[in-house]
């Protein structure tokens, strides 16, 4: 049967997929006693990488849906981490966003909110962080959002 956290995830449409594989030498999360430390998560969708630069070829609107699919990811490594059981997690203390952004573009919280927001809607409290959201001249692959997160686990 399956607990609060997949049961509020089902009733937003949202199936877990496996986790990411990482895509250099790097592994995709550390267990250090209660905490998981997750490597960033790019954004992703059904079709492949979701790329764009905010400020130039992509609205905030489009950059926010890019970060909850960095969310969707990190619980996915999460889950991973926790052996299959995404109910281990205590709470997300802290994201890290870095926003494929121009120069001139200054809404990078606004994007990060995609993922924020998500959790939040997702998790309850237990999806409450603190956060970095920053502005990156480029990211892998040409990338919209990457986004690594720290959680804390039972």
């Amino acid at each position: 049967m399956p607990g609060p956290i997949e049961t509020r995830l089902a009733e937003l449409g949202v199936t877990l997929p496996d986790a990411p594989a990482p895509a250099a030498n790097y592994v995709p999360y550390v267990v250090a006693g209660d905490i998981v430390y997750v490597s960033g998560q790019v954004s992703m969708g059904p079709d492949g990488f979701i790329l764009g630069k905010l400020g130039a070829d992509m609205d905030v609107a489009a950059g926010a849906a890019a970060a909850r699919t960095c969310a969707i990811s990190l619980l996915s490594q999460l889950k991973a981490a926790c052996g299959g059981d995404i109910e281990r997690l205590v709470r997300v203390v802290k994201l890290t966003g870095f926003v494929n952004s121009t120069a001139e573009f200054g809404d990078q919280p606004k994007v990060v909110n995609g993922a924020s927001d998500f959790l939040v809607e997702a998790l309850g409290d237990k999806g409450r962080h603190a956060r970095s959201a920053v502005s990156a001249a480029s990211l892998p692959f040409g990338v919209a959002v990457e986004i690594e997160g720290i959680f804390q686990i039972a």
